[in-house]
C-alpha cells in the first residue's frame, strides 16, 4: 500500500527515547544503564510513506523506581502521524537487572518548576528520514 510498516513507528520511538536519555543523562548514567521497552500504546493518525521525512518528539512524563513513562509524537511537517505512550524499564548494564532511576537525575530531565510549581520537561527531537 506504499505506507511505512507499523514496526517502523516503534523504531522511531525507540530512537527518540534513547536519544533523549543519551542527550540529557550524565555520562556515567548513560554508560551504566540500559533500557528495555515494557509497553507501547500507539494511536495512528495518518499514514507515513516511504520517502517521508518525519520527526519524533519525545517527552519523559515521569519516572518511578526503575520505570520511565514517555510520550512521543511523530510528525511529518505539521501533520501528526502517530502518538505513542510507552513505558520502559531501566536496567543495570552489567547485571541486566532492573535499576532504580536515581533522584539525582530529576534535575536533568525536570530542571526547574514553572511559575505554577509544576515541573518543566525537556523534550528532544529525533530526526529520521523514512
Amino acid at each position: 500500500m506504499g505506507h511505512v510498516n507499523n514496526a517502523r513507528y516503534l523504531n522511531w520511538v525507540q530512537d527518540a527515547v534513547l536519544a533523549h536519555w543519551n542527550k540529557l543523562a550524565p555520562a556515567e548514567d548513560v554508560a551504566s544503564k540500559a533500557w528495555v521497552a515494557l509497553k507501547h500504546e500507539i494511536t495512528y493518525r495518518k499514514p507515513a510513506f516511504l520517502d517521508d521525512d518525519v520527526i519524533a518528539k519525545t517527552v519523559l512524563e515521569r519516572y518511578n523506581g526503575a520505570r520511565a513513562f514517555y510520550h512521543t509524537v511523530i510528525h511529518r511537517g505539521e501533520d501528526v502521524l502517530a502518538e505513542v505512550r510507552s513505558s520502559w524499564c531501566c536496567i543495570d548494564a552489567k547485571t541486566l537487572r532492573p535499576a532504580r532511576i536515581g533522584e539525582h537525575l530529576r534535575e536533568f530531565f525536570f530542571p526547574e518548576p514553572d511559575s505554577d510549581g509544576h515541573e518543566s520537561v525537556r523534550p528532544v527531537d529525533e530526526r529520521e528520514a523514512g
